[in-house]
């Protein structure tokens, strides 16, 4: 098992559970492996490129962090080993996906309501996958008429062999992660792998007018479309025209399981959103304050930023590189009339000089902390601090959600 961070932890235990002889290697000599090593797994730490690690190894598991050109996963290719994702292992010894989620932007808030929907028919779900519980965490836990919903990056779906979600959703497909794909093709590729393994009696769930390439949509699904002026049965309680497209989705898939309209209509009603997506944490003198962490690329915060009133926003972004480009976001944050933008982290320099383009207003910080500090002071009544970052979060931050998490900790201290 390469790479012991969640999904690897429960891919590690899920094969130890059931007898396996396991290997667990990490990079991070300093990651608690104590659970691992209790339950008789062997713990090799700073030893990912050990290549004497694979032998008589009948397969290597792979952590989504963990890159396709990572030494041990390069020499297992060589030698014929099979290489699978946390979620491959899942599929084969858990549960196949009852619906499968992916997409650049999205797929969190679109499983979460899914799951919702499932629960509101009386059907008990289990969501899990790309954030929150790992496949492989379900071992042992699942009832016999429980529906699974899967949230699956790309980095998940490049290495699965058997996976077959019987209802597939692609939200989009947009420019992100060309710091590990080689290039946009390759990530679309990737995206696409969630229907190859469909057949005639499965659904899959795309935009409307979704261009999918030479020989249409991989896997023998059948094609459903959906668009955020497909007509709802209730109105989402979540903002944003892009939640409305994400509860299309929604609507669409949970048709596509059976779920009736009445269970769908009160899940809309009544689902509040996830955390970290435009999550409102408090007002302070008519201030809003929103966590929206999880927009870690410029599209996200570009969707962000149209969510609320021109002239309304002042927005803390930045964080690590992903390769994108903030042009298009800095002309949407000049059309918003964002009043000024606080930048942090690595990204800093390059989204001020998208936003000096675009005749923005905009202040260094450096750090989250300064910048909430520097937004609240300069607030105005009737506005609205948004963290809404457009980059990942690695140079500060364990990942979005401990970066959301902190700006919940600042913005609750003032």
């Amino acid at each position: 098992m390469l790479g012991l961070a969640r999904s690897g932890e429960a891919a590690a235990l899920v094969l130890a559970r059931r007898g396996a002889a396991v290997v667990g290697v990490d990079r991070d000599r300093g990651i608690d492996a104590g659970r691992l090593r209790s339950a008789g797994v062997e713990v090799r730490l700073g030893a990912d490129a050990d290549v004497s690690l694979l032998e008589g190894v009948e397969v290597l598991v792979k952590s989504p962090g963990v890159r396709r050109e990572a030494p041990l996963v390069e020499a297992a290719r060589h030698l014929g080993v099979p290489v699978w994702s946390e979620i491959e292992l899942g599929a084969r010894l858990v549960a196949q996906p009852t619906v499968g989620v992916t997409g650049t932007n999205g797929k969190t808030t679109t499983s979460e309501l899914l799951g919702a929907i499932f629960r509101a028919a009386g059907r008990p779900a289990a969501v899990c996958g790309n954030v929150g519980r790992p496949l492989c965490a379900l071992d042992g836990t699942l009832r016999d008429d429980e529906a699974v919903v899967c949230e699956l990056s790309s980095f998940q779906l490049e290495d699965v062999e058997t996976l077959r979600c019987r209802v597939a959703v692609l939200l989009n497909v947009t420019l992100d992660h060309l710091d590990r794909h080689a290039d946009f093709a390759s990530y679309r590729d990737a995206k696409l792998r969630i229907f190859e393994n469909q057949r005639s009696e499965d659904v899959a769930v795309v935009p409307r007018g979704f261009e999918s390439g030479p020989g249409g949509l991989p896997g023998g699904g059948r094609r459903v479309e959906f668009a955020a002026d497909d007509p709802l049965p209730a109105e989402p309680l979540i903002r944003g025209e892009h939640n409305t497209e994400n509860a299309a989705a929604a609507a669409a898939a949970a048709r596509a399981a059976g779920i009736p309209d009445e269970a769908i209509a009160e899940a809309l009603r009544t689902f509040p959103g996830v955390p970290h997506r435009l999550e409102r944490i408090r007002e302070i003198d008519r201030v809003l304050f929103v966590n929206d962490s999880k927009a870690t690329n410029p599209e996200s915060a570009e969707r962000a930023l149209r969510s609320y009133d021109p002239g309304s926003l002042r927005v803390i972004m930045g964080g690590s590189r992903k390769g994108s480009s903030f042009a298009e976001l800095a002309r949407v944050a000049n059309e918003q009339r964002v009043v000024r933008v606080y930048l942090i982290g690595e990204t800093a320099d390059e989204i001020a000089t998208a936003l000096a383009g675009a005749d923005v207003a905009h202040v260094g910080c450096g750090n989250l902390d300064a910048a909430v500090r520097r937004a609240h002071a300069e607030s105005q009544p009737g506005e609205v601090v948004l963290l809404s970052p457009a980059c990942a979060s690695f140079d500060q931050f364990r990942d979005f959600e401990h970066r959301g998490e902190r700006f919940r900790e600042l913005v609750e201290a003032l």
